[in-house]
């Protein structure tokens, strides 16, 4: 069992930066995947970045490459999100969620645990 609190969103200009945090509670979090998604008003929540167990490998939606940064602190049972370069299109409910496959939980239905979401306000 993994629980997962979000925590870092706010309001933002665009081209601004904000860092997101998922901190987790439970002994196994170093055995889980974790994957960022963001749900906007109106729209299917969508994935957004995943990060392995070990750090060691990391993937990223298209539209986020090269701006957004997936990491995490085992020690500190937590996975942040660096996003710069924010647009306005971006905003949205940012979500964490906790799987034991990578590759599976890159869609949503593929995630066995989530947080319950931070709000992300990137304003024009």
């Amino acid at each position: 069992q993994v629980q997962l609190v979000e925590s870092g969103g706010g309001l933002v200009q665009a081209g601004g930066s904000l860092r997101l945090s998922c901190a987790a509670s439970g002994r196994t979090f170093s055995s889980y995947a974790i994957s960022w998604f963001r749900q906007a008003p109106g729209k299917e929540r969508e994935f957004v970045s995943a990060i392995t167990w070990s750090g060691g490998d990391t993937n990223y939606a298209d539209s986020v490459k090269g701006r957004f940064t997936i990491s995490r602190d085992n020690s500190k049972n937590t996975v942040y999100l660096q996003m710069n370069a924010l647009k306005p299109e971006e905003t949205a409910v940012y979500y964490c969620a906790a799987s034991t496959s990578f590759l599976r939980c890159r869609w949503a239905a593929g995630c066995d645990y989530w947080g319950q979401g931070t709000p992300v306000t990137v304003s024009s």
